[in-house]
């Protein structure tokens, strides 16, 4: 898979997506990172992504031009996705789907966004990762990418470990523990020490459905709509 993404601040992105499970994606040839400075697609020598908006106002708009050159430079744009809190909320089904394309390009707005003309003629979907607004969309970009990575064959180790995540079925995930068997009075349940896996795994399913009652009901309201 190739991810591309368009911003005015690659380093932003560089670090983080060298570590953890990302980084090693990359180093095992599942995933290749092309991170596309916008500035580069500028023509004057200031090197001028923004400009005030039409109609007046406070802000900045980002100007069309950058982002549409950038584009047209890209051999394999794929998928292309604008990230920005007028997007569709980004979930797990969302992150699975995209992680079935082979291509997928993000736009990093900033300021009041990006010059509404770049989404009508480039832009297959817009996306927030929440009702509130950043600095700018490379933060979200590395949400995404996270998210999508991880669920590429190959770059977790053990299947069973994304399996057993949060709304990977549509419901959060049970309790998790780990050595020691007791800390400061409090004692990991008798049933994860019992070794009756068959047991072990309709407690995780219990647990599973009590918190996602108490903490997240809307996502058994969904199960139930469809």
């Amino acid at each position: 898979m190739r991810i591309n993404v368009i911003t005015i601040f690659p380093d932003y992105l560089e670090g983080p997506l060298g570590l953890s499970i990302p980084g090693r994606a990359r180093e095992a040839g599942l995933i290749d990172y092309h991170l596309i400075d916008l500035r580069a697609y500028t023509t004057d020598r200031h090197r001028t992504t923004d400009d005030e908006p039409f109609g007046g106002g406070g802000g900045m708009v980002m100007k069309p031009e950058p982002f549409g050159e950038a584009l047209r430079a890209l051999e394999r744009p794929g998928h292309v996705v604008s990230l920005s809190p007028r997007g569709r909320p980004f979930d797990h089904d969302t992150a699975v789907r995209f992680a079935l394309e082979s291509d997928l390009t993000l736009l990093c707005g900033r300021y009041k966004g990006i010059d509404e003309r770049v989404s009508e003629a480039w832009v297959d979907e817009e996306i927030s990762i929440g009702d509130y607004v950043l600095s700018g969309g490379e933060p979200a970009a590395l949400v995404v990418i996270d998210a999508v990575v991880r669920l590429l064959p190959g770059a977790l180790g053990d299947h069973d470990s994304a399996a057993s995540d949060s709304f990977y079925e549509g419901r959060l995930s049970a309790p998790a523990y780990t050595r020691p068997a007791e800390h400061r009075g409090r004692s990991v349940p008798d049933v994860l020490r019992s070794g009756d896996h068959p047991r072990i795994e309709r407690w995780r399913t219990g647990q599973a459905d009590a918190a996602t009652r108490q903490r997240r009901p809307d996502l058994l309201d969904l199960d139930a709509a469809d």
